[in-house]
Parts: structure tokens; C-alpha cells; sequence
């Protein structure tokens, strides 16, 4: 499933702003609560800080030959790659480099990103150095933005703020959902849930 290049960047730099609106919301006492699983909110907010930060940094590694040209392939290689120790691990050290002013961190972050992809013309399609290996910047880009929609609500709901990304993100990150559930074989289920015609089985997920 393709998409347009340019409406990619755009939703994820809406992504990052409407994110970085929600942690500047954030008061102490938000801190401290349950985040998801093992997490807090400050390494729940840090591991999706990471969105930023890892676009920011893999657009400045090429790689040579892809290994990753999906948006769904690269959720299938990563969960096939991972620790969950480790991942949790770095969920928290995330949430600590957050620092004093988490709201300021993550707007240095996003202007970062912005700048990085600003050097990128919009019609290449580099290779560039992930953590399951050499992926199209037009496969990843999506999961960025996935993760910063996802877990921003996952923040808006353990925080009991009532916030939602922009629709256009929305759109994009459904998209996203979509593209993982076609790399498992998952679309079937999704759509008779989706056009009410059978539920969805207890704690279905699209993730691998």
C-alpha cells in the first residue's frame, strides 16, 4: 500500500506537534502514575520520544541495501528482533533523559526530526539504518508516526486527559494498522470486526 510522500511527513511532524502539546500538559503528580505495562508515564512518554529522536538519528546513518520496505514488514522484523527486558529498559532510561523539563526536551526532538527530513527532497526515498537493519525512509517514516498517535493516547488515557491527535494522523496511523494486520495475515478478522459482523477475540492486537 503506498503513500504520498509528502502527506507522510506532514502527519508525522502533526504527530510530534500534537504530542508534544499533550506532555507540555502534563502536571508532577501525572508523572508517577501507571503508564502501560511496567512502564510509568515518564518512561512511557520516553519511549515515545523515541520516535523523534530515533528518525532524527537513522536519517543521519544510510545503509546500503534494504532489508525493510514495508511499514508492516518492519513491525514483523522488530518484534522478531526483540527483548522485552531490554525494551522496558529503555522505556525507563528514556523517561529519565527526559530531564527536568520533559515538554522542552520533546519540542527540541521534533524540531530536530523536522530539520532532518527537511534535508531529505521529498521524491528520494533513502536507505537508511534502522534497528532491524537498511529500511526505506518511506517504511519507516509511518511507524513513527504510529507510535507517537498509539502511545500518545496510551499518555491522554493513563493521565485522564480527554486529547486526541489530528484527524489526518489518525488516518495515517489506521493506515499503519492496517499494513501490520496484512503482514500477519489479520485483514479478514479486522474487517468483519470493523463492519460489526464478529468480534474480535479476547486481547487481539494487530502488533506482532
Amino acid at each position: 500500500m503506498t503513500r504520498d510522500p509528502a502527506a507522510a511527513r506532514t502527519a508525522l511532524l502533526d504527530a510530534g506537534a500534537w504530542f508534544a502539546e499533550l506532555v507540555e500538559e502534563l502536571r508532577p503528580h501525572h508523572w508517577t502514575r501507571p503508564g502501560l505495562g511496567t512502564w510509568d508515564v515518564r518512561a512511557l512518554v520516553g519511549h515515545t520520544h523515541r520516535a523523534l529522536v530515533t528518525l532524527a538519528d537513522y536519517l543521519a546513518a544510510p545503509a546500503g541495501e534494504p532489508v525493510c520496505t514495508g511499514t508492516g514488514q518492519y513491525y514483523a522484523l522488530a518484534a522478531a528482533a526483540a527483548e522485552p527486558g531490554a525494551v522496558a529498559a529503555r522505556g525507563v532510561a528514556a523517561g529519565q533523559e527526559l530531564g527536568r523539563h520533559p515538554g522542552a526536551t520533546v519540542r527540541a526532538s521534533l524540531e530536530r526530526a523536522r530539520e532532518a527530513l527537511a534535508r531529505v527532497p521529498v521524491d528520494e526515498d533513502p536507505v537508511i539504518r534502522t534497528v532491524v537493519g537498511g529500511t526505506r525512509l518511506s517504511a519507516y517514516l509511518p511507524t513513527r508516526t504510529f507510535e507517537l498517535a498509539v502511545h500518545g493516547l496510551d499518555v491522554a488515557a493513563a493521565c485522564g486527559l480527554e486529547r486526541r491527535p489530528p484527524d489526518a494522523v489518525l488516518a495515517d496511523a489506521g493506515h499503519t494498522a492496517v499494513e501490520i494486520a496484512a503482514e500477519r495475515g489479520h485483514v479478514p478478522e479486522v474487517l468483519l470486526a470493523l463492519t460489526g459482523r464478529q468480534a474480535l477475540p479476547p486481547g487481539f492486537s494487530v502488533l506482532p
